[in-house]
């Protein structure tokens, strides 16, 4: 018993049940993801009992299919539109804007960087309604469909890159671009040559991270679409979940979850393959900069 009162008194003891907190959690989570994704390949319509093993929702059924049916076909391809816009766009505005918050330490940065913090503490519905208000009352040449929906995907994935860019050039240290313009180089060949071949691991993982957050959002393309034609694959499961949906519904939903998940792992790999070769050396990529 005393032994017992001293494990789990002592807070720098090894961990004897964290882990079964730890199981039970990611059990909790993925368990019904797992059979979400488990009955979009189910034979037959039921997304209660399992009758065997089929692709028929998949490509097989003629008008129910993911591959046959037009509403599922027009919502996958909104979503990928609105998703790889919002990445062409929020990513290259996020570095620079992270590259400026960076080399600025006069007065008002501090509050710059309070508001570009500002979406992540802003409930999203809160931004959407504000955007709603915003684009039929005051910029109604937006209005509401796929330029207000992807205006307002940018406005909420706009802080990311900005987050993981600023901690990429923390991490770098001004080293780099000094070396490289010690050896020659003009500020802007530093930059080209050197700061943003090395920023690269951080822009890839963030556009990876905004397209794949974009990807499934609902509550700001459901608030700022105008019609069914602005209807992405999230607005699609809510609508149809509300109803009689069909496995096609599922295989809907793991094509998202496939795509978001790989997305993700590459991102990872390419960040930690890209991170080691920083280990080149500083005068390596300093020369690098070096005007030809």
């Amino acid at each position: 018993m005393s032994r017992l009162r001293n494990a789990l008194s002592n807070p720098w003891a090894r961990p004897r049940f964290l882990w079964v907190v730890g199981i039970g959690y990611v059990a909790w989570t993925m368990i019904p993801v797992l059979v979400a994704v488990l009955f979009s390949f189910n034979s037959t319509r039921s997304i209660s009992a399992w009758t065997g093993a089929s692709l028929r929702w998949w490509i097989n059924d003629p008008t129910d299919s993911l591959l046959h049916d037009p509403a599922i076909r027009d919502a996958i391809a909104q979503s990928l539109t609105l998703s790889g816009l919002t990445t062409l766009i929020a990513v290259p505005l996020g570095v620079a804007f992270a590259l400026g918050l960076d080399r600025w330490r006069r007065r008002g940065s501090g509050m710059v960087n309070f508001l570009m913090m500002f979406s992540f503490i802003t409930p999203e519905l809160i931004l959407a309604v504000s955007l709603f208000l915003l684009f039929i009352k005051v910029f109604k040449v937006i209005g509401l469909g796929t330029t207000g929906q992807l205006l307002g995907l940018v406005t909420l994935a706009l802080a990311y890159p900005v987050v993981i860019v600023r901690a990429r050039l923390y991490s770098l240290g001004k080293e780099y671009e000094e070396a490289a313009m010690d050896l020659g180089s003009s500020p802007m060949q530093a930059l080209r040559r050197v700061t943003l071949p090395l920023l690269f691991p951080a822009i890839f993982a963030s556009a990876a991270i905004i397209f794949a957050f974009t990807l499934d959002d609902f509550v700001i393309v459901n608030q700022l679409a105008q019609d069914a034609s602005n209807e992405t694959v999230a607005m699609f499961i809510y609508s149809a979940a509300r109803q009689a949906p069909s496995p096609a519904v599922n295989a809907a939903g793991t094509l998202m979850l496939t795509t978001s998940t790989l997305l993700i792992t590459l991102a990872y790999v390419v960040y930690r393959r890209s991170a080691k070769r920083v280990g080149g050396g500083l005068l390596g990529a300093a020369r690098e900069a070096l005007p030809v």
